[in-house]
């Protein structure tokens, strides 16, 4: 079974950045995609970046093209995700899961797409 653990999260100010990391243990060769998804409270949980497994192909949600960044190590099984100039609207839980069947443009921002979820990370922005 597939255990994702987030970690990274905290307050910082507008224009802030934050490196979230998702560290994946059990059967980790078992998905073929991964990637980060978030929830603001009253919201629903929405898709914010994903990368394959194998071609390391990315995805991007367009609100954060330019400033975020989605980068895994092989090695220690791990995902990363950079935030840069954060965002008031930036806050949220944010949650990395993984994907056992492919992704493509279609599918890559559906939740249902994805079955494996970790417990989540809280980011918040506020001066």
């Amino acid at each position: 079974q597939l255990q994702l653990v987030e970690s990274g999260g905290g307050l910082v100010q507008p224009g802030g950045s934050l490196r979230l990391s998702c560290a994946a243990s059990g059967f980790t060769l078992d998905y073929y995609a991964i990637g980060w998804f978030r929830q603001a409270p009253g919201k629903e949980r929405e898709f914010v970046a994903a990368i394959t497994l194998t071609a390391g192909t990315t995805y991007y949600q367009e609100s954060v093209k330019g400033r975020f960044t989605i980068s895994r190590d092989r090695r220690k099984d791990t995902l990363y995700l950079q935030m840069n100039n954060l965002k008031p609207e930036d806050a949220a839980v944010y949650y990395c899961a993984t994907s056992a069947w492919a992704i493509n443009s279609m599918n890559v921002r559906t939740v249902e797409q994805y079955d494996s979820w970790g417990q989540g990370t809280q980011v918040s922005v506020s001066a």
